[in-house]
């Protein structure tokens, strides 16, 4: 669990996240969602410790970030995985080379037990006859594939995912989707997703908090979006006339 109590973070006289306070949950897809501006990244970031809130604490089951000293931050990082927005995966490495680094980086596995880690895990998100290939040899969406797999290998308590379905298409998003959903319930890791897609809000949305200019606007499930009647939320989330008939059909049951 990741709880949140009252960050505030500027930069100069622009104060970007407002006393946000929330609780991510361990086992659930925790949505963080809103406009082009309204804070998700630096939040994200501040998750991440690449931001420090000059007010409030973000603790990681009860391990409050800013009280740790240097070595108890090192610890923390190795419990967190990231799947970055362009995948950020290293051209020069085959796909096996990409999920064996957090291992080489953090952990003195053997070749041996590297292997049959990176084995397990490119097994796991279906990538098993990839290992050899280039990041520049596969398709987007093995390349987010590849990018959880690195994620998960060094088994991670949080998992972080900024815009993972970016530059897919729909059918492909949805399996990415559905891979983070089933990874997170699969091995209890709290997972926080940053993201644009309302199909994932409607998929994949255990838990979403919607960001206002830098406020905590609304918190709720997938479920409870549907029958909302906060207004900045409806303007949101069902902006496309899609949207709109499915929650017009889904409040007229």
């Amino acid at each position: 669990m990741i709880e949140i109590k009252d960050v505030e973070k500027s930069f100069g006289d622009s104060k970007i996240l407002k006393g946000i306070s929330t609780i991510f949950e361990t086992g659930k897809t925790n949505l963080i969602i809103g406009q082009s501006g309204s804070g998700k990244t630096v939040l994200l970031k501040s998750l991440l410790g690449i931001h420090s809130p000059e007010v409030g604490t973000i603790s990681f089951d009860g391990r409050i970030y800013s009280e740790l000293n240097d070595d108890e931050k090192r610890e923390l990082r190795t419990e967190i995985g990231m799947v970055f927005q362009g995948s950020a995966l290293f051209d020069s490495m085959t796909v096996a080379e990409n999920v064996a680094f957090p291992l080489k980086m953090f952990t003195r596995d053997n070749k041996a037990k590297i292997k049959e880690r990176v084995d397990f895990v490119l097994e796991r998100v279906d990538l098993k006859e990839a290992h050899n290939k280039l990041p520049s040899e596969i398709s987007g969406g093995m390349q987010k594939r590849v990018a959880i797999a690195r994620a998960i290998v060094n088994r991670p308590k949080y998992l972080f995912c900024d815009e993972p379905n970016s530059g897919l298409d729909p059918n492909t998003a949805i399996l990415i989707d559905n891979l983070i959903k089933e990874i997170t319930e699969e091995y209890d890791i709290t997972t926080v997703v940053n993201t644009h897609d309302m199909n994932s809000v409607m998929e994949i949305g255990d838990n979403i908090v919607f960001l206002k200019n830098g406020l905590k606007e609304w918190q709720g499930t997938k479920e409870e979006i549907f029958e909302t009647d906060n207004d900045a939320v409806v303007a949101f989330v069902y902006s496309s006339n899609l949207f709109k008939k499915v929650r017009e059909a889904h409040l007229k049951k």
